[in-house]
């Protein structure tokens, strides 16, 4: 396999809201990985590290939500905008059902996906981003600190939130903040970010019988396998978001991370690799058998 950066792995594909970039790699049956929200965020600073692993399996699709990465502006909140773009995506791919792999964002967007098109989904697995916080605060800290960020776009509070992403700080060296740095503080960047994480995205999250109600009905109609991955030490989606999908998601299973926060693909690159690739292939059959 050729060597997996950045621009190796870039693609363009026309859709009719606009184009969305995403990086391919490997061969074999579609794997589709959505990324998470935040300051500087792509699909590649999500699971670009991921790719080598997964491409070395499957036909793996990292896609830029729309006013995420390189991808068309969203002119309302990019959470709405991004199912609709998944959906154009997989149709100008030509794709039907796929397992698809989403973090934060993208694992609510992917469940949104599987509830409501389950012809397109054949497993899911989420990073964080589904369920309810059922005794932790809501929002919780790293919301909180995210919109800090976006009503005062400094280095200083991007590191804050940073740190409230992972167990081990040691992870975010000066190259790690500098790239988020340098993609985050874009004028566009900020200005999608702010549709996103406001004051009324804030009081949205305190709303909890709406959201239980909404929940309950968006978990109880995920018909495809289904594998939650959480990190212990998760302050965006703390670990009990999982107990109401874990029992309303028909076909569920659930891996914890221990001293892991939110980004469990970055902070246990390796152990999260295994435990998705085993998933995903867990009923593919071997190309041959011994005699």
């Amino acid at each position: 396999m050729s060597e997996l950066t950045h621009d190796a792995t870039s693609r363009t594909v026309r859709t009719p809201r606009g184009p969305l970039h995403y990086h391919e790699a490997g061969e074999g049956p579609p794997l589709l990985l959505l990324h998470g929200s935040g300051p500087g965020v792509s699909g590649w600073a999500n699971f670009g590290a991921n790719l080598p692993v997964f491409a070395a399996h499957f036909r793996t699709l990292i896609l830029d939500f729309p006013g995420f990465g390189k991808s068309y502006p969203s002119e309302g909140n990019p959470m709405a905008a991004a199912l609709p773009a998944v959906l154009d995506f997989l149709d100008a791919l030509s794709l039907d059902s796929v397992p698809v792999v989403g973090n934060s964002m993208g694992g609510n967007i992917a469940a949104r996906l599987a509830a409501t098109r389950p012809d397109r989904v054949s497993r899911l697995v989420t990073v964080g981003g589904v369920g309810l916080p059922l005794f932790s605060a809501a929002p919780p800290e790293g919301i909180k600190l995210l919109v800090q960020f976006v009503n005062e776009p400094t280095r200083e509070r991007l590191v804050a939130w940073m740190e409230s992403m992972v167990h081990d700080p040691a992870l975010l060296t000066d190259e790690f903040v500098e790239m988020r740095w340098k993609t985050a503080s874009a004028p566009d960047a900020l200005a999608d970010l702010g549709r996103l994480f406001n004051s009324g995205s804030l009081a949205a999250m305190r709303d909890v019988r709406t959201n239980a109600a909404n929940s309950v009905g968006l978990l109880t109609s995920i018909q495809a396998p289904t594998l939650l991955t959480f990190g212990r030490d998760d302050r965006v989606t703390p670990l009990d978001n999982a107990l109401l999908p874990m029992r309303l998601i028909p076909r569920c299973e659930l891996h914890v991370f221990h001293d892991c926060g939110h980004w469990a693909m970055i902070e246990r690159k390796h152990e999260f690799e295994d435990v998705v690739l085993s998933y995903l292939l867990r009923d593919r059959k071997p190309s041959s058998t011994s005699p």
